[in-house]
C-alpha cells in the first residue's frame, strides 16, 4: 500500500466517524476567526481576484463556503469522498463546487489547472497532516495550479506547535475528545519545520510574497474555558518575472 493510499483511508475513516455538527472537528473554526482573518493577508497580493480559488484540503466545507460568499468561483478540493460528503450536504444551495484531488499527484492537479485556468489557492494546516514524503510533491501540485497568474495562501502549524499537541494528547486524562478520533486514526500530526515551506515553495518555482506569524484557533478548549490557539505561519506564493 502506498503512502498516500494509507493517508486516504485514514481521512476517509475519520470522515466517515466525524459528526455533521458545526465546531465538531477539533480545527473547524468559524471563519471569522480563520479564513476572515487570512484573507485581509492574501487578498492585496491577488493578481486577479477573479480567478477561480480552489480551497484545497477543504474537509467538511466551513471554509470554503464562507470563500464563496467572497469570490465568484471556489472549488473546495479534498482527498477524503467522505469529507466531501460533508462538505456538499452542508452546502445544499451549492455556494461552492467540490471534487476529489490528490493534490500530491501532479497529474490530477494539471487535469484541475486544465479546466480552471490559472486559480488562486487556499491551503490550511495540511502538510503537517500529511506523510512526509507527499509535501514537496503537494506543493508541486499547488505551483501547477496557480499557474502564471495565481497566488497561493499556505497557513502551517509552526514547530513550537508540537509541545502543545503533544501536551494535550499525553494529558492524565487523555486527549482533548475532539482531538483523540485523529489520532485514533492514525492521523497523528507531524512536525514541518518552520523553514522547510519556504523551501517547498522555492523548489517549486514560487516565490515567497509575504509571510507572518498568526495563532490557529481550534474549537477545543482548555480548563479554563479558553480556545486552544496553535502557533502557525502563513505564507503567500507566486510566480514572479
Amino acid at each position: 500500500m502506498s503512502v498516500t493510499s494509507r493517508y486516504r483511508e485514514a481521512w476517509e475513516g475519520f470522515w466517515r466517524e466525524a459528526p455533521d455538527e458545526p465546531g465538531a472537528v477539533f480545527w473547524d473554526a468559524e471563519p471569522a476567526l480563520t479564513a476572515g482573518l487570512h484573507l485581509p493577508l492574501f487578498e492585496p497580493h491577488l493578481t486577479d481576484p477573479g480567478l477561480p480559488l480552489v480551497d484545497l484540503g477543504c474537509g467538511n466545507g466551513t471554509q470554503t463556503r464562507f470563500l464563496a460568499d467572497r469570490f465568484p468561483h471556489v472549488v473546495g478540493a479534498d482527498l477524503a469522498e467522505a469529507a466531501l460528503d460533508h462538505a456538499r450536504h452542508a452546502d445544499p444551495v451549492g455556494q461552492a463546487t467540490y471534487r476529489g484531488l490528490n493534490a500530491a499527484e501532479k497529474g490530477e492537479a494539471e487535469t484541475l489547472h486544465a479546466e480552471l485556468g490559472d486559480a488562486n489557492v487556499y491551503m490550511r494546516g495540511v502538510l503537517h497532516q500529511c506523510e512526509p514524503d507527499d509535501r514537496q510533491p503537494m506543493i508541486d501540485g499547488i505551483a501547477a495550479l496557480v499557474g502564471e497568474r495565481g497566488r497561493a495562501f499556505i497557513v502551517e502549524l509552526s514547530e513550537a506547535a508540537r509541545a502543545i499537541l503533544g501536551g494535550l494528547a499525553h494529558s492524565p486524562a487523555g486527549p482533548p475528545p475532539k482531538l483523540a478520533p485523529i489520532f485514533r486514526h492514525g492521523i497523528a500530526p507531524g512536525e514541518v519545520a518552520d523553514d522547510a515551506v519556504p523551501e517547498y515553495l522555492r523548489a517549486a518555482g514560487l516565490t515567497v510574497l509575504a509571510s507572518g506569524d498568526l495563532p490557529l484557533t481550534t474549537t477545543e478548549f482548555a480548563p479554563d474555558g479558553t480556545p486552544i490557539e496553535l502557533p502557525s505561519k502563513w505564507l503567500v506564493a507566486g510566480r514572479t518575472w
